[in-house]
């Protein structure tokens, strides 16, 4: 649907409006964050020729979840030829996967490499920003001023911010206390008594990384993860000189990765399939690495493989079955000034506390920042409706904003990377088509965002996803999945190819005064 409305808006204050005596700044597209969301669409934008715009950071570098987390033994656990954009392939990769330091050193390069850095604004961290209706822009605020830009992308992803647990008394822990993505180095582990709380993606890395260096460790596990190990080589030997100095031999890896990732949503998509399958191979895996009946019983997981996000590691059963070790069943009871209460009853002294309890995955800061058309904020509309969008990436309500990793495109079988490119063309071709239409606004149809949701939550009934018989953090407050995307990423690659204007309400600026309504 196509609106129209008066530009003479637009002539009263083109560069923005004035603020304490100087004019706010104006841009086409304001962009938050530079992990590989955030990265990605400036280096497209700038590939089709649009220079007005300005990449909003609330650090002091690039690099976004691989900057932030600095962990020990922190690394990615999706072969590293797939991991990256298929248009910036790196080829001296040191084994299968990518380090975090290989990671962050390839964002920073990107960012110098196409020339985005100087569209970058650091140490800006967006506290608000709202959408005008009649300007048709949307007016941001950040830590260091105010801006307004015509279309508002939000690339902060959903592992920027950290779940602090709300645990009785852990705000009188006396001693050090941490989350794993804010690890703090001067702290030294050594000969100390750790205390983890979680089992998930992190907590895999980091305790067999500190568990030699530690004096005692507790690990609480409210419920124990699925366990492959990790198939990471070195890139050397022929092998390692073909990655670096044949393309098509790199391509041919990336995509054999990619292809066989494709049959695993496949497989993930029927439990009993999965069950006989990838949880079959995770069930010798746990037989041949933990010798003790007992202790295998406790480390099998109670929940069918991919309902929570699989693991992949060659030193975690080794380090939790060491000396040092405790593994302590069920949630944490308390935290006192001196140590941590466990469902057993029993209080066990520690000096440190590492938290590797995840991120805000299906409640996005974020989200309480952006006001929409109605007045009501991001959270608030998701608070009511669910955590919804068309695409993952566009919500009613909120003309000319565009989400990058938004609800429903989180991957359990694949590289997060595949969603973001898709999403970068998507977003790309919505601003060409606004600059070649000459449009003000586009906003999505609330009936075809409905539609597409109740496409999405069919696709994952009866898959290992299902919230009817999964609960994991991808599931939200209300028992619904707004995280994982159930299908292959071809299928999403495909649907977000081409901006699809006609599912969108658009206004254009034509001069007139009065508001019409007809086909795009």
């Amino acid at each position: 649907m196509t609106s129209t409305v008066n530009d003479e808006i637009n002539k009263q204050s083109p560069a923005g409006t004035v603020t304490g005596g100087k004019p706010t700044p104006h841009v086409q597209v304001a962009i938050i964050g530079t992990g590989f969301s955030g990265l990605g669409v400036a280096v497209k934008l700038l590939e089709n020729k649009v220079t007005d715009f300005v990449v909003l950071e609330r650090a002091d570098e690039v690099g976004g979840t691989w900057r932030d987390n600095t962990y020990p033994g922190v690394a990615c656990d999706v072969m590293a030829l797939l991991y990256v954009y298929s248009f910036a392939q790196k080829s001296d990769w040191k084994s299968t996967f990518g380090t975090r330091d290989e990671l962050f050193d390839y964002l920073r390069g990107i960012a110098d490499r196409y020339g985005v850095r100087p569209h970058i604004k650091f140490n800006h961290e967006v506290v608000g920003a709202q959408w005008d209706e009649r300007l048709r822009r949307w007016n941001i605020q950040t830590s260091q001023g105010d801006y307004t830009a015509q279309v508002l992308v939000a690339g902060s992803g959903y592992l920027s911010d950290p779940v602090i647990p709300n645990i009785p008394g852990i705000n009188e822990f006396q001693g050090k206390i941490m989350h794993s993505s804010k690890w703090d180095h001067s702290y030294d582990v050594k000969d100390r008594k750790v205390a983890v709380i979680g089992t998930g993606a992190s907590a895999i890395q980091f305790v067999p990384a500190i568990q030699p260096e530690v004096g005692h460790l507790d690990l609480y596990q409210r419920s124990a993860p699925w366990v492959m190990p990790k198939p990471d080589k070195p890139n050397k030997g022929l092998h390692g000189w073909a990655l670096k100095n044949f393309p098509g031999y790199r391509a041919f890896r990336r995509g054999f990765n990619k292809r066989g990732r494709e049959i695993l949503s496949f497989i993930f998509s029927n439990p009993n399939i999965a069950a006989k399958t990838v949880q079959g191979n995770a069930e010798k895996y746990l037989k041949k690495s933990v010798p003790d009946a007992e202790l295998r019983a406790r480390l099998t997981p109670n929940f069918v493989v991919a309902c929570k996000r699989l693991l992949f590691s060659n030193k975690w059963y080794p380090a939790i079955q060491a000396d040092n070790v405790e593994i302590i069943d069920g949630e944490v009871g308390r935290v006192t000034p001196t140590g941590i209460v466990g469902s057993d009853g029993k209080e066990r002294a520690v000096d440190a506390i590492i938290l590797g309890t995840g991120f805000q995955a299906t409640k996005r800061p974020i989200a309480a920042k952006l006001t929409g058309r109605a007045g009501i904020t991001l959270e608030q509309q998701w608070d009511r409706s669910g955590m919804k969008a068309y695409r993952g990436t566009t919500v009613a309500g909120f003309p000319n904003l565009f989400l990058m990793l938004g609800p429903n495109t989180t991957l359990g079988h694949s590289s997060q990377t595949l969603m973001i490119e898709a999403q970068m063309n998507y977003v790309i071709d919505a601003v060409n088509t606004i600059n070649k239409r000459g449009l003000a606004s586009v906003e999505v149809q609330s009936d075809v965002q409905e539609r597409y949701n109740e496409f999405v939550e069919k696709a994952i009934e009866g898959t290992a996803w299902d919230p009817a018989t999964c609960n994991s953090w991808y599931v939200d407050s209300t028992g619904r999945n707004p995280s994982l995307w159930p299908m292959k990423t071809s299928k999403f690659t495909k649907s977000t190819k081409k901006f699809d204007v006609q599912a969108y309400q658009v206004a254009t600026l034509t001069g007139a005064e009065k508001h019409v309504r007809v086909q795009a």
